[in-house]
């Protein structure tokens, strides 16, 4: 009977009205002050719909529709493996004894975070992050040729692992990799970049994935 009361009370409103349950100051076609119950759900089975067909309510209470992926993606944590695109070396142009390393190709990046163009992992959810990055540089550097990796939040530096070749009997015997390694925490739009700090002017990194590429794993 309620119903009945209910149904005839929406009909009898123009198409621009608001009917207010529970409120006599509507803000919405309909708007329910109070708890909602719906005895009976009919099961949706094409796949179509079901993917845009989840209901949520945004922080002024107005419930929206939204794509099933936007909430799978909004609680799955980062994960994210890049690297170069070429196995062949990679060379750089140092300024101010430094550089953007411009990984350039992933393995996986599961919610988008890294972009391949400006070589900019920028977050899109607040937490902390292991970041770890390795960089394998060519042999022909010389002996006491300082150079390092460092990882940068928003262009702040973070952590760095930078030294220089030793030489024994005029050999250099220093391995040629450098890794850095740290946890973060992390705003939605922070900024993580890599960059190489040397004092030569040029050098040139292994392009291959197994010895230049870096991770970022959101740990909580």
């Amino acid at each position: 009977m309620n119903l009945k009361i209910l149904l005839i009370s929406l009909i009898s409103f123009s198409a621009f009205s608001q009917v207010g349950i529970g409120t006599t100051n509507p803000t919405a076609s309909l708007d329910v002050n109070g708890d909602l119950r719906i005895r009976t759900i009919t099961h949706e089975t094409i796949e179509s719909v079901i993917k845009d067909s989840i209901l949520v309510i945004s922080n002024d209470g107005i419930i929206k529709r939204v794509e099933s992926q936007q909430v799978i993606n909004s609680v799955i944590k980062t994960a994210v493996k890049a690297k170069f695109s070429s196995t062949a070396l990679v060379n750089l142009s140092l300024v101010s004894n430094e550089a953007l390393i411009p990984f350039d190709d992933e393995d996986f990046d599961l919610n988008d975070e890294f972009d391949t163009t400006t070589h900019q992992f920028t977050a899109k959810q607040a937490g902390i992050y292991n970041i770890h990055a390795q960089i394998k540089a060519n042999s022909a550097i010389a002996i006491a040729t300082n150079f390092g990796i460092s990882i940068y939040k928003n262009n702040v530096l973070e952590a760095t692992n930078s030294f220089a070749n030793i030489g024994v009997l005029g050999i250099n015997v220093t391995p040629p990799v450098r890794t850095a390694n740290t946890l973060l925490s992390l705003n939605v739009g922070d900024v993580i970049t890599f960059k190489i700090n040397s004092d030569l002017i040029n050098l040139s990194l292994l392009g291959d994935s197994a010895n230049s590429y870096f991770t970022i794993h959101q740990v909580r």
